[in-house]
């Protein structure tokens, strides 16, 4: 059976969940600063994934860690499906609100006026770009954790 970097249990691992709940966290912070983030649905849906990705992400790493104390990697084939499966799904959810959120506070950014004074829109900005850094590392995650599972 070969060994995968950055599949469940590995150390690499730890570090892409480490890394995704540590963005996710900062993303829900940034948008959350703003007290106008629940006038907008695209902005209201990225603070509902992160509620989602945070825990998960939080949860794999706490497994991640023991594993990697222990020195046993997970290599059942169950809870591999399960982690890729919610892997995906989430890096797919992720994906949709970075983008959603980026287009509009684009929109905001365009239009002159007071739909959206530059101190939140920063904060918004820097969500987004948290938003897709927290996906890229879940996407990777799920395509480690891919690659893994015909192994078994």
């Amino acid at each position: 059976m070969e060994q995968v970097p950055g599949s469940l249990g590995t150390s690499a691992s730890f570090s892409l969940r480490l890394g995704q709940t540590v963005f996710s966290t900062a993303s829900l912070l940034f948008m959350s600063l703003g007290v106008q983030f629940y006038s907008y649905t695209s902005f209201c849906y990225l603070v509902t994934v992160m509620g989602l990705v945070i825990p998960w992400s939080f949860t794999l790493a706490l497994v991640d860690g023991y594993s990697v104390l222990v020195g046993c990697p997970l290599r059942q084939r169950g809870i591999l499906v399960i982690v890729a499966t919610g892997d995906w799904v989430l890096s797919l959810l992720l994906l949709a609100a970075a983008c959603s959120t980026a287009s509009a506070i684009d929109l905001l950014a365009t239009l002159d006026g007071p739909y959206c004074p530059s101190k939140f829109c920063n904060r918004y900005q820097l969500s987004a770009v948290m938003a897709f850094l927290s996906w890229f590392l879940i996407a990777a995650s799920s395509l480690f954790n891919l690659w893994l599972l015909p192994s078994l």
